[in-house]
């Protein structure tokens, strides 16, 4: 067992951060609000939970704005995450975005999510695109049983992506995308079973479509798009040399977006995504009385249990439509320079309770766009409450133009 002296309260508050990711990523286990039996597991708290669940943070402040939304957006250099297909409409010739946030500010000052991407297009119908995200927990000092240390080391996660995207018509598009993941939390040290923990690494893919057309509707013209990606299709993450293994974050995103041009200078758009985690739900061991012993680790193989978990929640069809998170956003442009954005994310109680509203805002120059993002929690505390993110792009045209 991983053990942290409770002598220091900066250490105690970045100890206490550690042990909540590594508890939740490593071992795949959620504590279930006092739940004892087959009966009161029903309507209670059953939360999906996986490994390197970094895979799934909102990279960029246009999504992250619109209530982490972004399947059937416009496509930019950060489409690679929300959905690779969207590349393929891409406008520009080639693109880069960075964005830095800062998780958990309020505990911890060295705590910070990073994301670099970047597209280039091949020809009118093809592009390629890849991207970095880098997740670190800053510096922990470990401790054994007795308070000794045993020396500083600094938990991080990483995910490199390669994608491509082509056309298949002027309004349909494929994409895929592979992934190498790095997830290393606490190497080096021995676990509560007296095993050496070690790095998780695995292998993903994403598979993802986008159908873009216009239509007319009460005089007006509309643009719309409707997305789909199932991402991180990929193999499960041990942390330890046992054969238990858990879940990485494979996700179906469907959703449309819709836009319309008001007048000269004022364009419009509204969307919304649905999320299902195509993990298997939590299911537990029993005694002669009904009551939980345990909780039985899924050992089934990748497809089995991407299939399984449209229909074996407990709680049958109604809390499997639980475990569907909504987010539904805005975004509005004046002259195509300047932009507002708001959005919601909406998660069952049983599944999570994550509620929150985004806000943000977007200015566009030549040779570059700065997006900004700010959220705000309803019903549980958020790591990004009451922080303002940033991400910048970069046109690589405009910059040919400039020269």
């Amino acid at each position: 067992m991983i053990h942290l002296p409770l002598n220091q309260m900066k250490l105690n508050q970045k100890s206490i951060v550690f042990i909540l990711i590594f508890f939740f990523t490593a071992n795949g286990v959620f504590a279930q609000g006092g739940i004892k039996s087959k009966e009161s597991l029903l309507g209670q708290r059953n939360v999906i939970t996986t490994a390197a669940p970094f895979l799934l943070i909102s990279p960029d402040s246009r999504g992250a704005s619109m209530g982490d939304l972004g399947v059937a957006t416009s496509a930019d250099a950060n489409s690679i995450h929300w959905n690779p297909s969207k590349l393929a409409f891409i406008e520009g010739d080639g693109g880069i975005s960075l964005s830095a946030a800062p998780w958990l500010r309020q505990l911890v000052p060295d705590v910070w999510f990073y994301y670099l991407s970047g597209y280039k297009r091949l020809d009118k119908q093809s592009t390629v695109a890849m991207s970095l995200r880098y997740f670190t927990l800053g510096e922990i000092q470990f401790t054994d049983q007795v308070g000794t240390s045993t020396g500083n080391y600094e938990p991080k996660e990483f995910a490199l992506d390669g994608a491509y995207a082509r056309k298949l018509s002027e309004n349909l598009s494929l994409g895929i995308a592979l992934r190498f993941v790095f997830s290393d939390l606490a190497r080096g040290q021995v676990g509560g079973s007296g095993t050496e923990i070690k790095a998780g690494i695995a292998g993903a893919g994403d598979a993802s479509m986008t159908y873009k057309n216009d239509l007319e509707i009460g005089g007006r013209d509309y643009d719309f798009s409707i997305g789909g990606n199932i991402s991180n299709i990929g193999n499960k993450i041990t942390y330890t040399t046992e054969a238990n293994r858990d879940f990485i974050p494979v996700n179906l995103r469907l959703g449309t977006f819709w836009k319309t041009q008001i007048d000269e200078f004022n364009e419009i758009g509204l969307g919304v995504d649905f999320n299902k985690l195509l993990v298997p739900t939590p299911q537990y061991e029993y005694d002669s009385s009904g009551n939980i012993t345990g909780r039985v680790i899924d050992d089934g193989p990748l497809i089995q249990g991407m299939l399984t978990s449209f229909g074996d929640a407990p709680g049958g069809f109604k809390e499997e439509m639980k475990e569907i998170t909504i987010s539904v956003g805005l975004e509005y442009w004046y002259a195509k320079q300047f932009a507002l954005r708001a959005g919601y994310f909406h998660e069952a109680e049983t599944k999570g309770a994550r509620k929150y509203a985004t806000f943000g805002a977007g200015l566009k120059y030549k040779v570059f766009q700065i997006d900004a993002s700010y959220l705000q929690p309803f019903s549980r505390r958020h790591p990004l409450q009451n922080t303002i993110r940033f991400s910048l792009l970069f046109d690589l045209d405009a910059f040919k133009n400039q020269k």
